[in-house]
């Protein structure tokens, strides 16, 4: 009983059990110190090749599919680029190429698809479709189909499909279809499709199809067809269909069609028709306005007509036709006058249709004549 109990605790140990342990242990020892050697030197595992095939880390430069926590250091990536964070400062001079995937991708150029569950982002050019649910950006130029459901940046220029949940924004040059839930604006110009929920606007031009529910305006042209749910507006000059809720207005010129709900007017010089609630006014009018209340100028050539006063600043000329119920001219007038009341210094050559006539420069009891009066001497007065 004695020696079969004694054999029981002291079982043969296996001398190959002991080597294999030993093995793993001293494998297990340098895996460990190689991984640490590799996290600290920003290294990566790569398999089958050194430069191409799939890689684990921070590959510097690398063909295929790669997974790293946060890039530093990349030179160039090309195929799928996987990361969990946005990149470290320093690396300034990565180019990645294809699908860039993660919650934060960027790079300093980001070329293909990239797609970041927070947004993307380029320090200097993103080419292809930019998708971020909360943003899309680049320091420089954002090329393709942009799209940020908070908003769309661009340092510079941004070109493409631009959609933006708040806003689309460029710091130069904004061109293509632009839509914004809030706005759309450029620091230099806007072109192409610009759709703002509250407006759009630029700091030089504005081109293309262009609507703002709060209104639309550029720091110096605004062209093409405008739709403002309160009012357009431009430093320098407007060209083509403007349709402002409350009012249109240029700095230097109007050119083309402008309906506005209560006025339009420009520094400068309007032509073309001008259809205004309450009235329409600029040194220089030629063409068509129609307004509600009343219209002005300085020289005035084409058709006025209003339910108020049409009025002529002093040292005018009105040359085409009038009809207001009052018309107002301070000054020299070609053609016909037709209102209630007509008032003009002098009638070069035409009438007036009225109750009450007026031609200051007319013979004494010609000056002021019912229904019907025209100049009946040219001298001036």
């Amino acid at each position: 009983m004695g020696k079969r109990l004694s054999s029981k605790r002291e079982p043969k140990q296996n001398p190959y059990l002991q080597k294999l342990l030993i093995l793993i242990y001293l494998g297990l020892t340098l895996f460990l110190s190689m991984a640490d050697k590799t996290i600290l030197r920003a290294e990566a595992l790569t398999f089958p090749s050194r430069n191409w095939g799939f890689s684990f880390g921070n590959s510097k430069n690398f063909m295929g599919v790669r997974f790293n926590f946060r890039d530093k250091n990349v030179e160039k990536i090309y195929g799928i680029n996987i990361t969990l964070w946005k990149p470290y400062r320093e690396n300034k001079a990565a180019e990645v190429t294809g699908l860039s995937l993660g919650i934060l991708p960027g790079a300093a150029e980001l070329k293909g698809l990239n797609i970041g569950f927070l947004g993307t982002g380029a320090l200097r050019n993103a080419v292809g479709l930019n998708f971020g649910l909360l943003g899309a950006g680049s320091g420089q130029n954002l090329y393709g189909f942009n799209f940020g459901g908070i908003g769309v940046g661009a340092g510079e220029n941004a070109v493409g499909l631009n959609l933006g949940g708040l806003g689309c924004g460029a710091g130069k040059s904004l061109k293509g279809i632009n839509l914004g839930g809030l706005g759309v604006g450029a620091g230099d110009n806007l072109i192409g499709l610009n759709i703002g929920g509250l407006g759009a606007g630029a700091g030089k031009n504005v081109s293309g199809i262009n609507a703002g529910l709060a209104g639309v305006g550029a720091g110096k042209n605004l062209n093409g067809l405008t739709l403002a749910g309160l009012g357009a507006g431009a430093g320098e000059n407007i060209t083509g269909l403007v349709i402002g809720g409350l009012g249109v207005g240029a700095g230097k010129e109007i050119k083309g069609l402008v309906i506005a709900g209560l006025g339009a007017g420009a520094g400068e010089k309007i032509q073309g028709i001008v259809i205004a609630g309450v009235g329409a006014g600029a040194p220089k009018i030629e063409g068509i306005l129609l307004t509600g209340i009343g219209a002005g100028g300085e020289k005035l050539k084409g058709f006025f007509l209003t339910a108020g006063e049409i009025k002529l600043i002093k040292g005018g000329h009105l040359s085409g036709a009038s009809v207001a119920s009052f018309n107002y001219l301070q000054g020299s007038f070609t053609g016909v006058s037709i209102g209630l009341v007509n008032y003009a210094w002098k009638l070069e050559k035409g009438f007036q249709l009225g109750v009450i006539n007026i031609i200051r420069c007319n013979p004494r009891g010609l000056k002021i004549l019912p229904i019907f009066n025209t100049a009946w001497q040219t001298s001036s007065r």
